[in-house]
């Protein structure tokens, strides 16, 4: 096993946090990148280059270099070490602290939520967002079974069922935008993997109607208050090939189209074109449609000039 000196580990972690991001392929423009560590469409993995450091502003996934290398690479600690010494010509030969074994991963956990979503419940604050920030059908809401909960650091929280099955919940900061809060703007229990959001919905198709990909859940309730079916999938590596088969066969079987409306910046364009490829090679067709001048995302644009028909 390789050994390194104080010295040498401190050249390790002194690397320009940005610099090995770029060896690791994450593709950093102006401080920023999509966050391997969880189903990322805008960029929200922030690099201080004056800390050296790293931070997500989704997953609140954070470290220096070293940390990078462990958790994207998935090695340990002193494998990191190798891997950042072997890239950029740190011989490394004296002392190495031992790795800490990592604790396993554990399962997400239904029982712990299914209370919530059996008898859903909003407070004030989230029906001000829902129905008053957001003017999302009632009925729409209810068919997304969202609820609300206020930890004990007074922080009150979204938090969204997936799929009515429960094989996943998330939760978002309704107070992420007052200065005063240092929570994250989501969080997501212990065993979580993002999945496509309300798939449920496929089975109410109808005949000829179009089916509606957005790029988070609250497009998705924005579509389905403004009266279309929609699904809301964050990163296009989510379809899997099982995924894409259930669409599919849907859609033929209900002669029935794929649309989207791209957000208005490079994510969201990037997203419509890889959707695009994997339709084109599952034999269907992306319609694209085009946002107003102005609205940044589908949700900015049912705000702004659409009723709630739901």
């Amino acid at each position: 096993m390789p050994r390194i000196t104080e010295q040498q580990l401190s050249e390790l972690r002194a690397l320009p946090i940005e610099g090995v991001a770029q060896r690791l392929g994450l593709g950093v423009s102006r401080h920023r990148s999509l966050c391997p560590f969880h189903d990322d469409s805008h960029p929200s993995l922030h690099y201080s280059v004056a800390k050296n450091t790293y931070k997500c502003f989704v997953c609140d996934a954070h470290g220096g270099p070293i940390d990078l290398v462990m958790h994207h690479l998935r090695k340990s600690f002193v494998e990191a070490c190798q891997w950042l010494a072997d890239e950029n010509n740190i011989i490394m030969q004296e002392f190495i602290p031992h790795d800490k074994p990592s604790a396993p991963k554990r399962a997400f956990n239904p029982e712990k939520y299914i209370r919530f979503f059996e008898h859903p419940f909003l407070c004030q604050a989230a029906r001000a967002f829902l129905f008053g920030e957001r003017k999302l059908n009632e009925k729409v809401v209810g068919w997304c079974r969202l609820n609300s909960y206020t930890d004990r650091q007074g922080t009150t929280w979204l938090q969204i069922d997936i799929n009515g099955n429960l094989i996943g919940v998330q939760s978002r900061n309704l107070g992420h935008c007052r200065p005063s809060t240092t929570a994250p703007r989501f969080k997501f229990p212990y065993g979580h993997t993002c999945h496509i959001y309300n798939l449920p919905v496929l089975k109410l198709l109808k005949e000829g109607e179009p089916l509606y990909i957005t790029e988070g859940a609250s497009d998705c309730w924005a579509m389905l208050s403004s009266g279309h079916k929609a699904i809301a999938i964050p990163s296009a590596t989510l379809l899997n090939r099982k995924d894409i088969e259930t669409i599919r066969s849907t859609l033929i079987d209900r002669r029935s189209t794929l649309h989207m409306y791209p957000d208005q910046d490079i994510p969201g364009e990037k997203l419509y074109l890889q959707l695009t490829r994997i339709a084109t090679d599952a034999g269907l067709c992306l319609v694209r449609h085009s946002l107003p001048p102005g609205c940044k995302d589908y949700s900015d644009f049912y705000v702004r000039h659409l009723q709630p028909k739901c």
